[in-house]
């Protein structure tokens, strides 16, 4: 999506307040604000589901602009810009793992 916006595409433009643009990290800080509320709200396993899959797309949006959150800058296309990648991959590298991990034994067969 970004990379659309950085080539101009037609339709397709940055979200802006007041002449502001709204960095993609504010809607994944309130999508993860909306789904701590909705935890306390609703515990159910469907709604875990849900849950789990609107976190991880916050996080996601959130992740993305670690640069900018960083260095108070926006070097989302320059070579500053790459600290944003390093953390998303390590962070999907880790979480990944993690999960593959503590997953495997889950579905072991007890007896």
């Amino acid at each position: 999506m970004t990379w659309l916006i950085q080539i101009d595409t037609r339709d397709v433009g940055d979200i802006s307040a007041g002449g502001t643009h709204l960095h993609h990290y504010l809607w994944g800080i309130l999508l993860l604000a909306g789904v701590a509320i909705f935890g306390l709200v609703d515990r159910s396993p469907r709604a875990r589901t849900w849950m789990g899959i609107a976190l991880g797309i916050a996080l996601g949006l959130i992740v993305d602009e670690a640069a900018l959150l960083i260095t108070l800058d926006d070097v989302y296309w320059q070579s500053d810009g790459w600290p944003s990648i390093a953390i998303a991959v390590s962070i999907i590298g880790v979480v990944g793992t993690g999960l593959a991990l503590t997953r495997s034994g889950a579905e072991k067969p007890r007896g």
